[in-house]
């Protein structure tokens, strides 16, 4: 690959990841394969685990069109992209004099990140949902614990020859 312009501008995370998957990076065992240096790697488990690994060229592209109205700075429409704000408390630090520049506007760009980027409910990355499934094999192992020495109504039980017994 070959770099056309060097420094022509800031990249959103999303382009940043995409990036390093296009360059091998993963969360596959195989790290010492592909050719990526180990701060990449670093770069990219990050990138896995913030709105970036949700986004699409398109939404981000329907992002910049239909935020022109708001008069945004460049650096303050990248940030948006990046974090993907979904209150105002979140805004305010990302826009300077928000209040004043947009007044009433701020809660309908806010609507407009909700409406063109996918909300955070369901886990993205592999960990997330390998932390999900831990998390279920734990009250699953706990409610079995449960139903085998204690009863519902919190009488503890003993089961001596598959018979249940009540225990003092």
């Amino acid at each position: 690959m070959k770099i056309k312009k060097p420094n022509a501008g800031a990249l959103t995370n999303f382009e940043v990841l995409d990036f390093l998957k296009a360059r091998g990076a993963s969360k596959d065992s195989s790290r010492v394969i592909a050719p990526i240096a180990s701060s990449e790697y670093k770069v990219y488990d990050y990138l896995v685990e913030t709105p970036a690994c949700r986004q699409t060229r398109e939404q981000i592209h329907e992002f910049l069109e239909k935020c022109k109205p708001y008069k945004l700075a460049k650096a303050e429409i990248l940030n948006i992209i990046n974090i993907v704000p979904r209150e105002l408390v979140e805004i305010d630090p990302i826009i300077e004099h928000s209040e004043m520049r947009l007044g009433d506007q701020v809660e309908e760009l806010l609507d407009l990140v909700r409406e063109v980027f996918p909300p955070p409910d369901e886990p993205t990355s592999e960990a997330e949902k390998d932390r999900e499934e831990t998390e279920n094999e734990e009250q699953n192992e706990d409610m079995n614990d449960t139903s085998a020495g204690e009863h519902i109504d919190g009488d503890r039980k003993e089961i001596v020859d598959g018979e249940p017994r009540e225990t003092s």
